[in-house]
C-alpha cells in the first residue's frame, strides 16, 4: 500500500524571514492523523531569508537530519561546532541528553532551501553528537544511495534508530528499485521534481507512506530529488 501525503495538503508556517511546510504536526500546526511515521517524526520543507535563521534552542532525545538543496545553512551548537552545511552535504545531530544549537542563513543575498528532518532514536538518554559529510552527486544519479543508517554502513553517518535514508538524483525515464525486507515500511519524500513510484504519480514537496510493499520501482518523470527512508 502506498498512502500519498500531498505537498498542498501539508501544514504551512510563514514568519516573514521563514517558510515551512510540515508534512507532520509540528508547532502550532496539529493534526492527530498526521504524527509521523513509524521512528520518523519530521518532515519540514523549510525556506530561510538571507542573513536569517534560528535562534539557539535546545533539543533532546532526538536524531535530527538536515539536506540543503539550495543555498547554505550555518550550524553552530553547544558541542562547539561550528560548520556550513551545502547541497550534497547531510547533517546529522544526535541530540541524546540534550544540545542547544543555532541554524541561519550566512548569505546575504540567497535564501536557504532545505529539509529538516527528526527521527526519534532507539532508546535515550545517548550523549549527544554530531556528524557531517559531503556526498559526490555521481554517488547518487540514477541510484539510491546510502547516507545515513544504524551501522554507518558504506561511509554513511550513523544514526541511532533501526532505518536506513538514501538520497537519489533521477532524470527523466531513469528507474531504481529498492527492496524491502519482510515487515519493513518505507516513506519517500520528493525534494525536487516529479516521480511515479510503484506506478503511482508524485510531485515535489509530495511523501508516501509505504508499507506491505516487498519493493519500490522509482521513475523519474522531471530531472528529480527523492529520499527514501527504509524503515522498521
Amino acid at each position: 500500500m502506498i498512502a500519498i501525503r500531498k505537498h498542498d495538503e501539508r501544514g504551512h508556517a510563514r514568519f516573514g524571514w521563514l517558510d515551512s511546510r510540515h508534512s507532520f504536526s509540528f508547532g502550532d500546526y496539529y493534526d492527530p492523523k498526521q504524527m509521523g511515521f513509524r521512528s520518523l517524526r519530521v518532515i519540514n520543507e523549510d525556506r530561510v531569508q538571507p542573513g536569517r535563521g534560528f535562534d539557539p534552542h535546545s533539543h533532546r532525545d532526538m536524531e535530527i537530519v538536515s539536506y540543503v538543496l539550495e543555498g547554505a545553512l550555518e550550524h553552530r551548537d553547544s558541542l562547539g561546532t561550528g560548520s556550513v552545511i551545502r547541497p550534497g552535504d547531510v547533517q546529522l545531530m544526535s541530540a541524546g541528553t540534550g544540545i542547544t544549537h543555532s541554524e541561519f542563513n550566512p548569505s546575504r543575498t540567497e535564501p536557504v532551501h532545505f529539509l529538516q528532518i527528526w527521527i526519534r532514536p532507539a532508546r535515550g538518554g545517548l550523549a549527544p553528537g554530531y556528524e557531517q559529510k559531503s556526498f559526490d552527486p555521481a554517488g547518487r544519479r540514477g541510484r539510491l544511495q546510502l547516507v545515513a543508517d544504524a551501522a554507518g554502513r558504506d561511509g554513511a553517518l550513523t544514526i541511532h534508530q533501526d532505518m536506513a535514508l538514501y538520497a537519489c538524483l533521477l532524470a527523466h525515464n531513469v528507474s531504481t528499485r529498492h527492496d524491502f525486507a519482510a515487515g519493513r515500511h518505507g516513506w519517500l519524500q520528493v525534494a525536487r521534481g516529479a516521480v511515479a513510484a510503484n506506478g503511482v504519480e508524485l510531485r515535489q514537496g509530495d511523501g508516501a507512506a509505504i508499507s506491505g510493499e516487498s519493493s519500490l520501482t522509482i521513475t523519474g518523470a522531471d530531472d528529480s530529488e527523492v529520499l527514501l527512508f527504509d524503515l522498521a
